[in-house]
């Protein structure tokens, strides 16, 4: 708990000196996806990290998140600090509704149900041309008015700024939820059900509350992506952002705070050294998946705190040993 929290003030300020020590635009941006999948990726693990079923339909709270900030800034002229936190609770309202269906199921019901949900919406977006103007999609979401008077490099460290403090947030959510009574309960459903019940734990209401939450994450993340790109349409629920978000999940490490980041950073990195390779990069990033779930289980998150507790453990005995070793001398 104390290494994790500290690790994530470290990280919390070296974020913030980024931007100030940055003038490539194009870096920024880089620095910029990073945080937005870091929310994304933090969102999910509460799902799958903590409550331990695996959702296939994540980018259905994502993608209405974005829409709702799209359609609340483009035709009711909301500014962003307004359709951001609008976007996620809309998305939170909607996770309940689809968590009260889907958390009564397990295994792959669970996978299929939640996939259905999110390619209901994706069919929704692209045929009630009323509202989501359809295939087209929704352009020319405003901007912040600071925007429209400054350079594109102000523009990128503010929007690096924002984003900040959008994964500043979800983090500290995170954080709470997980070394609170509710994020130790929903942990204990997750190692054993019956368990669970057997002390008083009721499975499904612990389930659900990570499941809101992580809801409410990915549509701040959906939010913002919407200003950021200046454009909604019904692609934001293809399942590559599905795969992008367990990808980095799994690579950072599932039941971790830091995991996320790391898969965040390291993947987003890897897409834009890869983006060459175009759709073979998703091939490479299966093997990559297929070579850390046989060898780093755990991920990288995991195999790390295994490394540190292994070497606490060994000098732990070496300690004791020497403490038992018996002095020279006479007897």
């Amino acid at each position: 708990m104390k290494l994790e929290r500290n690790t994530l003030l470290i990280l919390a300020v070296l974020a913030v000196l980024f931007p100030m020590l940055v003038t490539d635009q194009y870096i920024l941006h880089i620095g910029i996806m990073v945080l937005f999948y870091a929310v994304l990726a933090s969102s999910l693990n509460l799902i799958v990290g903590y409550v331990g079923e695996f959702s296939l339909g994540h980018t259905a709270f994502l993608g209405l998140g974005a829409y709702t900030a799209a359609i609340l800034a483009t035709r009711y002229g909301l500014p962003m600090w307004a359709t951001i936190p609008l976007a996620g609770v809309i998305s939170a309202a909607l996770g309940s509704v689809i968590g009260a269906i889907t958390l009564r199921l397990q295994g792959p019901y669970f996978v299929i149900i939640t996939l259905a949900f999110a390619e209901v919406l994706r069919i929704i977006a692209n045929n009630w041309i009323g509202v989501t103007n359809g295939p087209m999609g929704i352009a020319g979401i405003p901007q912040p008015e600071i925007l429209s008077t400054t350079s594109t490099l102000f523009a990128k460290r503010l929007y690096f700024y924002i984003a900040l403090a959008i994964a500043a947030v979800a983090l500290y959510l995170a954080y709470r939820f997980v070394y609170s009574s509710t994020g130790r309960a929903a942990v204990t459903v997750r190692e054993n059900r019956y368990v669970a019940q057997s002390v008083g734990i009721q499975p499904f209401a612990y389930a659900m509350q990570a499941f809101v939450l992580g809801a409410f994450l990915a549509g701040l993340a959906g939010g913002f992506y919407a200003h950021y790109i200046s454009f909604v349409g019904a692609d934001v629920f293809r399942f590559s952002f599905m795969a992008t978000m367990i990808i980095m999940v799994l690579i950072g490490g599932k039941g971790t705070l830091l995991g996320p980041l790391a898969g965040a950073l390291l993947v987003t990195l890897m897409e834009e050294y890869l983006r060459e390779a175009q759709e073979l990069r998703m091939s490479i990033f299966g093997l990559i998946v297929m070579l850390v779930v046989l060898f780093l289980p755990k991920g990288l998150m995991g195999f790390l705190t295994l490394r540190r507790e292994r070497h606490a453990g060994n000098a732990e005995l070496t300690g004791n040993a020497q403490r038992i070793q018996p002095q020279g001398g006479a007897i």
